[in-house]
């Protein structure tokens, strides 16, 4: 059996500031008051940014649960399976 090597996601600053800058991109707080031009897919510039980046904080998020999140209770889980 491979040993699982045990992360805690929740100390790397590197997956927060990732975080951070992902929600600060999602809400187009940077584009001028008012700007719904131009329209890309029939949907106003600023949604298609916030819809953008709501697909990229779904991949990241995804990626860090099946990449970075090896926590101690996956490995008692599979220990009580192994012994039933």
């Amino acid at each position: 059996m491979r040993k699982v090597q045990i992360k805690e996601p929740i100390k790397k600053k590197w997956i927060w500031i990732v975080l951070v800058l992902i929600l600060l991109g999602g809400v187009p707080w940077y584009l001028p008051t008012g700007s719904i031009e131009p329209f890309i897919l029939g949907f106003p510039f600023w949604a298609f940014i916030s819809a953008v980046f709501a697909i990229i904080l779904s991949f990241y998020l995804s990626w860090l649960c099946l990449n970075e999140w090896h926590i101690v209770e996956d490995i008692e889980e599979k220990e009580k399976e192994l012994k039933e």
